[in-house]
């Protein structure tokens, strides 16, 4: 199977143009491609994980990354699937959320002896000329065409300011000048970027000519991977610091039955002759797959060791066999207590098991909180300092643990 064939087969492309350009490319190493990631937040999340799988697949397969991080575009906000306009940042935010981007985006891409590249947009879009930049570049963008775009369309009766208006210009921009300044071919995105992407490429053909090999792929899940990225208490990190990663694995482990097996096709690099066989379990064998997936994607992000760990305190919390050491935990101290004891809506909150006390007290009402291997049946609990100081383990539902210890 060629490496098209097999991003194929892992569901990974869902709209081209040029199939037969890009499969040849690809196939012999020969592609420079780019994927674009804002600089929105200091940390990556799993929103990104799968562009950086398919930037780290192409290039061990012989083709050349360029990860774009958008300074530029990052002070602007990209409208697409957004219902509101995106909080402005400053340049000095952008440029340290850009330099964590690098440090996390260096575990899966090799940057030495120029394999790939790491560029910023903020290089020329902060230097544009106005004027200059609408005769050269906005008298090739049809109004009619960009308004029939689907990221506008959606924000057309909220409002669009022609800040968010001008972000499919600065994109398709972004591309002409990795084709001119590094030889790149072609870019990939997600299909809520189809009509940012098309508007790079139409751009390279009208001012270089229509035989300029510029070329456009969409992946199949970026959209539903910017969804995966946000769980109910928020959203999963890969900066160890945000999200550990215990809960790393563990959101993976957690996930829908009617995905894990997309997900090992999509994000792990586990032979597809052996996913198509996990592809027929049933049953409590699809638990095993799910940490097949958890365990290969938390090594990915954090390493063996940590991956290790992750895996055996679940296993061990699941069987009950009570090894809580890697266990997310949380310290409080004697001010926490009052008159020598801590009422266990509070430590609920403080453990991060519960957003508010509400929140607490109906989940306590509700039977789905244990602390100490007992169900809590009473949100008037307290607990004193002798209580906690050997660690007392809450757990809330059927998978969520943490242990309060003592400072």
């Amino acid at each position: 199977m060629t490496v098209f064939e097999e991003l194929k087969a892992r569901g990974l492309i869902a709209q081209l143009t040029d199939e037969d350009e890009i499969r040849d490319l690809i196939n012999a190493g020969k592609a420079t491609f780019y994927i674009g990631f804002d600089p929105t937040a200091d940390s990556l999340h799993v929103g990104h994980f799968m562009a950086l799988c398919l930037m780290k697949r192409l290039q061990m397969a012989g083709n050349r990354p360029i990860a774009l991080i958008g300074g530029g575009t990052g002070m602007i906000g990209d409208p697409s699937g957004r219902t509101d306009m995106r909080q402005m940042m400053t340049p000095e935010i952008i440029q340290h959320n850009c330099d964590c981007f690098k440090k996390q985006m260096s575990k899966f891409i090799d940057f030495s002896d120029d394999k790939a590249l790491m560029v910023n947009n903020a290089d020329w879009l902060l230097n544009l000329n106005y004027v200059n930049l609408l005769r050269e570049v906005g008298a090739c963008f049809s109004v009619n065409n960009m308004l029939r775009a689907e990221c506008y369309k959606q924000r057309m009766e909220r409002g669009l300011s022609f800040l968010e208006f001008n972000y499919m210009i600065m994109q398709s921009y972004d591309f002409y000048m990795l084709y001119q300044k590094y030889g790149c071919q072609m870019q990939f995105g997600g299909d809520d970027q189809w009509s940012n992407m098309l508007g790079g490429t139409e751009l390279i053909r009208k001012k270089l000519g229509k035989n300029a090999y510029a070329m456009t792929i969409t992946l199949l899940l970026t959209s539903e991977g910017k969804k995966m990225g946000k769980t109910q208490s928020g959203a999963v990190w890969l900066d160890p610091d945000k999200t550990s990663p215990y809960d790393f694995y563990q959101y993976w482990r957690n996930i829908d039955d009617a995905d894990v097996i997309k997900c090992l096709r999509m994000l792990t690099f586990i032979p597809l002759e052996q996913i198509e066989e996990m592809a027929k379990w049933e049953g409590s064998e699809l638990n095993h797959a799910k940490e097949i997936l958890a365990y290969e994607l938390c090594k990915m992000i954090h390493g063996e060791e940590e991956a290790n760990k992750a895996q055996a305190t679940s296993r061990s919390l699941f069987a009950a066999a009570g090894d809580s050491s890697n266990m997310p935990s949380v310290q409080i101290s004697t001010e926490d207590f009052d008159n020598g004891s801590i009422d266990i809506l509070t430590l609920l909150v403080k453990s991060g098991l519960c957003t508010s006390k509400s929140d607490a007290r109906r989940n306590v009402e509700q039977g789905g909180i244990e602390a100490g291997g007992e169900k809590v049946k009473s949100f008037t609990v307290l607990f004193s300092e002798k209580d906690i100081a050997d660690g007392l383990v809450l757990k809330k539902g059927k998978k969520k643990f943490c242990k309060v210890t003592m400072q």
